[in-house]
């Protein structure tokens, strides 16, 4: 099992309970430091994962731990589908994506609600795609969070998660090391009003089983012809596993 990071290192709340404050204590500056501290490359990464479901298709898409959106939008800019429902934890970051749908007039085609990635309201079999960015990593169980996603998605459908990895080539790995564990909590710590959400993100990806381990995580829990796609030089990671 992987150790288990939290926010705010509260052995009085579990680590969802956590992850929600965090979320919602940072939701409204999110975005812009998302790309701020990947030099906006997160944007490229995103596109990336996305084409993985190009020759697939998909009409129905959920995406997990939605956020504010960006990885939905893409996929509809992508793929056209008829529906994408988003699902998150935080109220205060789908309050955002709720004013950017409706901004950019997309009622129709992308719908956000407040759920629990690890108990999906929804039936079996639901969707034909399931999209997760940066979302994987902050599950408080991830083999019930990696079932529940693929609960509910149809046989022969698709699941994508982005997510961030650890480069273990030099000097790659060294560079990575210091700007997430030094640089990156430093101008978090500046600008942000959560000290303790900039140095979570690089504790959170030190701990999380990246590559192989998360690939036999998948397919531990049934997720078939799976595939691990480091991007980067490994800072971040495409995963793929069919029902």
């Amino acid at each position: 099992m992987p150790e288990t990071i939290t926010p705010y290192k509260d052995p009085h709340a579990t680590k969802k309970e956590q992850v929600v404050n965090m979320f919602n204590n940072i939701s409204r500056t999110y975005d812009f430091f998302n790309h701020f501290f990947s030099l906006g490359i997160d944007i490229i990464w995103r596109k990336k994962a996305i084409k993985q479901l190009l020759k697939d298709h998909p009409r129905t898409i959920l995406d997990v731990a939605t956020g504010t959106g960006d990885f939905a939008f893409e996929a509809i800019k992508i793929l056209k589908p008829a529906k994408i429902i988003g699902v998150d934890i935080s109220q205060g970051m789908l309050d955002i994506a709720g004013k950017k749908i409706k901004k950019r007039h997309m009622q129709d085609i992308f719908e956000v609600r407040l759920g629990d990635s690890e108990k999906l309201l929804f039936d079996d079999n639901s969707f034909d795609a399931i999209t997760v960015a940066y979302g994987v990593r902050n599950f408080e169980n991830l083999e019930t969070g990696l079932a529940e996603m693929l609960r509910v998605l149809v046989p022969g459908g698709k699941a994508v998660i982005l997510e961030f990895s650890k480069p273990r080539a030099f000097p790659i790995k060294q560079l990575y090391k210091f700007y997430f564990h030094y640089i990156m909590p430093t101008i978090g710590k500046i600008f942000s009003k959560d000290n303790s959400a900039y140095a979570y993100l690089p504790e959170s990806v030190a701990a999380f089983p990246d590559g192989k381990n998360f690939t036999a995580l998948m397919e531990k829990v049934g997720y078939r012809h799976t595939k691990s796609r480091p991007l980067a030089f490994g800072i971040c990671s495409i995963y793929t596993g069919i029902k």
